[in-house]
């Protein structure tokens, strides 16, 4: 209730700062005002889209020498937009709206898409050569919000938002995807592997394949899974290889899995943006030892650190799958790692590797000991904020 009070009271206070804004316009003379547009933006954008990675909020508001007010720019949250508009209007200003919602009318009635290659990257700009904020994986179900020439502006369904080549992705409409989430899916449950063109070893590859990767099935052979790709490439895989969707409705999430999962990744290169087994970033890395076992986890590490049961780490007294943060200061995260047991934890770090709290270990790591910051467990805490079964998300289901 804490927190709910604090949200309660700083929304008042923003709603208190922009109506004496309101006030300070309507008693300013035409053009004179742009400074309080600039400031009324920035406010809007700091109540509704707190955090930029989840949600698109670009507005800019320009006042014209005659007092009239130009509107331009784009957002995902049509909330803020009208809130915008009430708020002009509360100014009695002339207003010309150009801002386009998302998702834009360009992308007509398909607004869905499956990812239709192992990985692919998620980019902060749409082109090659901007960085790479995150990965997706094969059968992942995304929102379009955006088309730019060869580029698709994505939200993955742990709502971050980035990028991504057309050429993984293919477009699907409200009827589409409801047909594919009543279609028999099964999900790779190796670190990598191979589709092949035909059911035998010795085939050659139709497509890589990854942890986490997800398609449909068309039935078996010869021990071997007929499967179909979302752009509808077909192919063979290891029954032996695939777990069927509906083995997370089944099963309790362990600890022990998830580390078992973290422990197979030991070696692996550190990649920053990397959610799958081919690289891998630090919160990627939990991220993808969580989701084997049909729990996903928020993107990034500081925004892991706002769901779960809250922990001390006054002492190390955590049990295994807790997720430990490190950083300068609980507000300021830029690491997470697993917790395994007996002081020692694995996380992604140059390389993926375990290391100890306990000075007498050779794997000790003093640095990470003096930086961690924040814990939280996670198990205990399904289905609350970020931390979402597959089973229960409606983008699967």
């Amino acid at each position: 209730m804490k927190y709910k009070c604090c949200h309660r009271g700083r929304f008042l206070r923003q709603s208190m700062f922009i109506g004496m804004l309101c006030l300070v316009v309507a008693s300013c003379k035409p053009g004179s005002n742009q400074e309080s547009y600039d400031t009324l933006a920035t406010s809007v954008t700091k109540r509704f889209v707190p955090d930029k990675r989840v949600a698109v909020l670009d507005v800019d508001i320009q006042e014209t020498s005659s007092g009239k007010v130009v509107l331009k720019g784009e957002t995902s949250v049509k909330e803020a937009h009208d809130f915008l508009l009430d708020t002009l209007a509360s100014m009695q200003v002339q207003v010309i709206d150009s801002v386009r919602i998302l998702p834009d009318t360009v992308l007509g009635d398909k607004t869905w898409g499956l990812v239709t290659l192992s990985v692919i990257p998620m980019r902060s700009a749409p082109k090659y050569s901007a960085e790479m904020v995150s990965q997706t994986l094969m059968g992942t179900p995304v929102k379009l919000l955006d088309k730019k020439g060869g580029w698709y502006r994505i939200q993955t369904p742990d709502s971050y938002i980035g990028w991504a080549s057309s050429s993984g992705v293919a477009t699907c409409t409200e009827a589409q995807m409801a047909e594919w989430k009543a279609s028999d899916r099964y999900v790779f449950s190796q670190i990598s592997g191979w589709a092949l063109a035909a059911p035998k070893g010795d085939a050659e590859p139709v497509s890589d394949l990854v942890l986490g990767s997800i398609v449909q099935s068309e039935g078996s052979v010869n021990g071997f899974l007929q499967i179909k790709f979302p752009d509808g490439r077909a192919g063979f895989v290891k029954a032996t290889e695939c777990l069927p969707i509906t083995h997370w409705e089944a099963i309790q999430p362990e600890a022990a899995n998830v580390i078992a999962t973290a422990k197979k990744l030991f070696g692996s290169p550190y990649l920053w943006g990397g959610t799958s087994t081919k690289g891998i970033d630090c919160s990627g890395f939990v991220k993808t030892a969580y989701f084997s076992q049909g729990v996903m986890l928020a993107r990034d590490a500081s925004q892991q650190a706002r769901y779960g049961e809250v922990l001390s780490v006054d002492s190390i007294d955590f049990q295994p799958g807790d997720l430990l943060f490190f950083g300068r200061s609980a507000d300021h995260i830029t690491h997470v790692g697993l917790y395994i047991g007996n002081d020692h934890f694995i996380h992604s770090s140059g390389r993926v590797k375990i290391n100890s709290f306990n000075p007498k270990d050779d794997d000790y790591d003093p640095d990470r000991r003096g930086q961690l910051v924040a814990a939280r467990r996670i198990l205990n805490s399904l289905n609350t904020g970020q931390i979402i079964q597959i089973k229960d998300h409606p983008w699967y289901n």
